[in-house]
């Protein structure tokens, strides 16, 4: 008997509707929605494993899955097909053969995320949902600052939630940059791994020194504390897309399609 196929995806999805990627008994969520789709097109119960798993309401543009299949489908077949199962608010970007020794998660090298915030009076209708309103100005510079001080590898004990199941608290960031144009103000930051509301707590952090209620040293005090009490509140899961994963080119993975990325 021959052994399955694996394949790899890349999945954008809108969040705010589930409980987030881990599949639920009792709440719809990511992966529920993208095995069932497979499993029609293969035929045949599919399970897959993903390069991060996201909270409720956080949402993706280069999410990165894997599954097996003794289905004898192409490439063509499987992102047709599955987009033809899925809801609205997720899709398949891209789906390509791989090795039998890629794996989502553990063969990632670093993983991307982006926190985008609408910084004005006014409320957001059109992308409610899709973006974090903040209404106080925020200083992109000092939030910059502040965030320079984490780059390296760390504890991160004071970022992580108080459920996290993270091994141990150490993290490397490889890169982080606040930026800001027009009322968009936004974080992108890069490392070899996140613990469970990472970003969001960073995130936090940042926001209380761009709005000048603290120094932008700040954040180094927090971290150094390995103490969750002593950071700033958690940032709404809105604002928060997976952006990518990246791996070896040995595996030849399509690049991250450029509809999938914005702002």
């Amino acid at each position: 008997m021959s052994e399955p196929s694996r394949f790899a995806s890349c999945v954008e999805y809108n969040g705010r509707n589930y409980s987030g990627w881990q599949k639920q008994s009792h709440a719809p969520s990511i992966q529920g929605e993208i095995e069932s789709a497979i499993s029609r097109v293969a035929n045949e119960t599919v399970r897959v494993a993903a390069a991060g798993r996201t909270d409720t309401g956080v949402h993706a543009t280069g999410q990165v899955i894997h599954f097996d299949t003794d289905a004898e489908r192409t490439e063509r077949d499987l992102i047709r097909g599955v987009n033809r199962y899925l809801p609205e608010d997720v899709c398949v970007a891209w789906t390509v053969s791989v090795d039998g020794d890629f794996h989502a998660r553990f063969s990632a090298l670093q993983r991307s995320y982006r926190y985008v915030i609408l910084n004005r009076a006014v409320r957001p209708a059109c992308l409610h949902g899709c973006v974090t309103w903040h209404r106080p100005v925020l200083d992109a510079d000092r939030m910059q600052s502040a965030a320079a001080s984490l780059l390296g590898e760390h504890d991160f004990s004071a970022f992580r939630a108080t459920g996290c199941q993270g091994k141990h608290p150490v993290r490397t960031i490889l890169d982080i940059k606040v930026n800001r144009q027009d009322e968009w103000v936004w974080l992108d930051i890069t490392a070899n791994g996140f613990l469970q509301h990472m970003v969001r707590n960073i995130m936090g952090v940042l926001i209380r020194v761009g709005e000048g209620l603290e120094p932008p040293e700040w954040s180094r005090h927090v971290l150094e504390s390995r103490d969750r009490k002593q950071a700033g509140i958690t940032s709404p899961a809105e604002g928060l897309y997976f952006v990518s994963a990246s791996y070896d080119e040995r595996f030849k993975l399509p690049e991250i399609p450029p509809a999938c990325r914005f702002w």
